[in-house]
């Protein structure tokens, strides 16, 4: 085994399995372990995933949100030990693998079309709604 298989091996058990499938344009709650002195407690971060990038144990995401009128972006590393559990809450049709241009929107222009039409053919996905 050459070093490259090494870390390879280190990395793939390593990588966390226990997160949904979602991608870039959807409504993500993601759960935050936030540790005070002794104290530890969970808050949940909503907003629509802009971009991924990494691979691996390096993938991170960039999720935005609006809290008064002022856009706030957090990264987040996906296989961070931090993160307690991701929801996703509704699916976007982007078209993009990065949606920078929702940083210059205001108002209704800033929402995402919701992906139901002619998504079917998407794995893990419901696209009936209930």
């Amino acid at each position: 085994m050459n070093q490259q298989d090494i870390l390879n091996s280190i990395n793939t058990e390593a990588i966390r399995a226990d997160h949904p499938r979602f991608d870039v344009g959807d409504t993500l709650n993601i759960h935050q372990r936030i540790v005070e002195g002794t104290k530890e407690r969970v808050q949940v971060y909503s907003g629509v995933l802009i971009s991924r990038k990494g691979g691996g144990m390096n993938e991170m995401i960039v999720v935005r949100r609006i809290v008064d009128n002022i856009g706030v972006e957090r990264t987040y590393p996906l296989n961070s030990p931090l993160i307690a559990k991701i929801e996703v809450v509704r699916r976007g049709d982007a078209r993009r693998s990065k949606l920078y241009f929702l940083r210059d929107r205001v108002g209704k222009s800033r929402r995402l079309r919701d992906r139901r039409r002619g998504m079917k053919h998407v794995e893990g996905q419901s696209t009936v709604q209930k």
